[in-house]
């Protein structure tokens, strides 16, 4: 596959199928690119919790916030991810992380629509709630959930309106819709003049 074909296709799945479960070994694979993208400075400041057990499953799915934009879902136990993977900052390494965590977590969700599963990059976390179930130390920043598993939703891609709407939606269908700003919007010069 090509790469911009993985990309296309690696979109930020919220809905699940409980029924397949994530291995050890495909969370270790998965992290195992995230490990290898760049880092600034070459630190090497990330740390990682990978939780597939039920319980620590629970524990992230009750202390996550999962769609913003859809007002009238929340996410069931019945469409929960199956794996999970917690990205930390080592503050004894770096004070400051850069787009380490951000590289890192991209890798692992193009990783891991090679394995046909899909994801999410969270943010709204209950950093607090997080940090005392998994009993992670001071040092230990939080800085991302990975939420992991086998889609069990449409994600398509939408040209951004004329009304300018970037928030994704679901149609009658649930199918999931993401406006996407074009090319042409996006660039703002090619070879433009240079003063010197």
């Amino acid at each position: 596959m090509r790469v911009k074909d993985i990309i296309l296709k690696t979109r930020s799945c919220r809905r699940f199928n409980p029924d397949a479960p994530i291995g050890t070994d495909t969370l270790l694979e998965l992290t195992e690119l995230g490990r290898l993208g760049a880092s600034a400075a070459n630190k090497q400041p990330l740390k990682f919790i990978l939780v597939q057990d039920k319980a620590g499953r629970d524990v992230l799915f009750d202390n996550l916030k999962f769609a913003a934009y859809l007002k009238d879902w929340d996410p069931t136990a019945e469409e929960a991810p199956t794996g999970y993977i917690i990205i930390l900052g080592d503050t004894t390494i770096a004070k400051n992380f850069w787009c380490d965590h951000g590289i890192a977590a991209q890798n692992i969700l193009l990783g891991a629509t090679e394995k046909g599963l899909g994801g999410c990059i969270l943010g709204a976390i209950n950093k607090p709630g997080v940090a005392k179930a998994f009993a992670v130390p001071d040092h230990l920043e939080i800085l991302l959930v990975l939420a992991l598993g086998e889609p069990a939703e449409e994600i398509r891609l939408d040209p951004l309106g004329p009304d300018g709407d970037i928030r994704y939606w679901r149609d009658g269908r649930g199918v999931h819709h993401v406006p996407k700003r074009s090319l042409e919007e996006l660039v703002f010069a090619v070879n433009p003049a240079v003063s010197v």
